[in-house]
């Protein structure tokens, strides 16, 4: 499974810090870029954050499934792209970095990952 070269090249292509394909349980599965352990905690951290956003959802009744989350940090940008079976992808980018061409390229990811998974 071509899962750590889908990340290296989203990495790549935005000039992101880190890409985490974490599974439902906020665990990491394969990491690409910096291996930092706060990348670890703010993936598991944002995992809990799109099941709480998922139940809010089911609860009062949405307009469909979540299709990313975007999360702003003084020290960065968070983008969080569900996957199927319960796996999650995070891309880690600097606070200055291109957040929109990361949008962008973590959609194209999330396809990949999700024909793989």
């Amino acid at each position: 499974m071509p899962y750590q070269r889908i990340l290296d090249d989203l990495l790549q292509s935005v000039g992101g810090h880190a890409a985490l394909l974490l599974d439902g349980e906020g665990e990491v599965a394969i990491q690409a870029g910096t291996r930092d352990e706060r990348h670890r905690l703010i993936g598991a951290y944002q995992g809990i954050g799109l099941a709480t956003a998922r139940k809010t959802l089911a609860k009062y009744g949405g307009g469909g499934p979540i299709r990313y989350m975007l999360c702003r940090y003084a020290a960065g940008v968070v983008i969080l792209r569900p996957l199927k079976d319960g796996y999650y992808l995070i891309l880690s980018m600097p606070i200055d970095g291109r957040v929109a061409e990361g949008v962008h390229r973590s959609e194209v990811t999330q396809e990949k990952l999700n024909r793989e998974l």
